[in-house]
């Protein structure tokens, strides 16, 4: 798990059975001071609850102490609540309120997370993504094929639509459902608006409802935390970048270049794929001008290391946005 997650989840969990201890005395109290016989009653039953453990242990015949016993602490169970009811509250309101009666909020069921565990991760998952707001809209809910050309463009095999639903179809019936077992890298390339940032947001969506970690970086966003990574020893942050299960680096080639950022660039890329960490990066560029871009080892391994997906299409936003304001 990357560093600071588990710990910071386990803390949610000890604030919230903390703050329940706290609610229950003064629930207690209150019942104390209206009801003091209902407070003796759960006394006894805790009193019981802990000689049973005893007298079983010391018992010839451990089976019908424990039985016995259990007759007992039942009935006065069944008084407790039903003094409770009578008196106008939840039959409940002395004991013990879990957000999850599962794992009793210790987010683990023996040695396995429990689901709610999992929904707290996610959570957390979404708000480092940096992307929780963006999906909210842009996502395979609101994918509209219709905006994509049928009419093929220049020397293109496909029409933009036909290219579009190639790629779809990887995305959908290949790289998703297999996202835990592979380790694709994906590089979107193709001309602006022609789809890529809208379909790497509809990726991490249902990557992060999955349970896994995507982290969303504009290339200059990446350069400038790489930054602070290098100058303020942020390693929390560096643990993200590079052990997130998805990195998301978007437009790449519009952040400035000079030694640092082709150097930290090439250290993030080398790094994820020597680990088999996946990213999906995007680009305006050509393949061509990725190579006159970059030096070899970032163009090599950009192009010869992940899997090419080629979008093109007449401008999609400036077309919804004419569509918007024809309405």
């Amino acid at each position: 798990m990357i560093k600071g997650y588990q710990s910071e989840i386990l803390k949610a969990y000890d604030t919230l059975r903390e703050n329940e201890v706290r609610a229950l005395k003064k629930r207690k109290a209150e019942i104390a001071e209206k009801y003091p016989e209902i407070i003796e009653l759960d006394n006894q039953i805790q009193k019981l609850s802990l000689k049973m453990a005893l007298s079983v242990l010391k018992s010839k015949d451990s089976e019908k102490t424990l039985n016995d016993f259990k007759e007992t602490i039942t009935d006065l169970r069944v008084k407790k609540c039903e003094m409770l009811v009578e008196m106008g509250y939840n039959p409940e309101y002395i004991s013990m309120h879990y957000h999850c009666n599962r794992c009793s909020d210790t987010g683990f069921i023996g040695n396995v997370q429990c689901i709610c565990y999992k929904e707290k991760l996610i959570k957390l998952y979404y708000k480092n993504s940096e992307l929780e707001n963006t999906i909210k809209y842009n996502n395979f809910d609101n994918f509209d094929l219709s905006l994509f050309s049928n009419h093929k463009l220049g020397d293109e095999k496909f029409s933009p639509r036909k290219n579009m639903e190639n790629n779809l179809e990887y995305i959908l019936k290949d790289y998703i459902p297999n996202f835990k077992n592979i380790s694709t890298n994906l590089l979107f390339y193709g001309n602006p608006g022609s789809g890529k940032t809208y379909l790497s947001y509809c990726i991490s969506k249902v990557i992060l409802d999955k349970g896994y970690l995507v982290v969303y970086k504009t290339s200059d966003e990446l350069i400038k935390n790489l930054r602070d990574i290098r100058f303020n020893n942020d390693s929390n942050l560096e643990s993200i970048i590079l052990n997130c299960d998805l990195l998301i680096i978007d437009d790449l080639g519009a952040e400035h270049l000079n030694e640092f950022s082709i150097t930290e660039l090439f250290n993030v890329i080398n790094k994820r794929i020597l680990t088999k960490k996946k990213m999906l990066i995007s680009t305006n560029l050509t393949l061509p001008g990725i190579t006159q871009q970059y030096n070899e080892r970032i163009s090599s391994r950009l192009i010869g290391d992940f899997k090419l997906c080629k979008f093109y299409s007449e401008d999609i936003r400036i077309k919804k946005n004419l569509a918007k304001s024809n309405r």
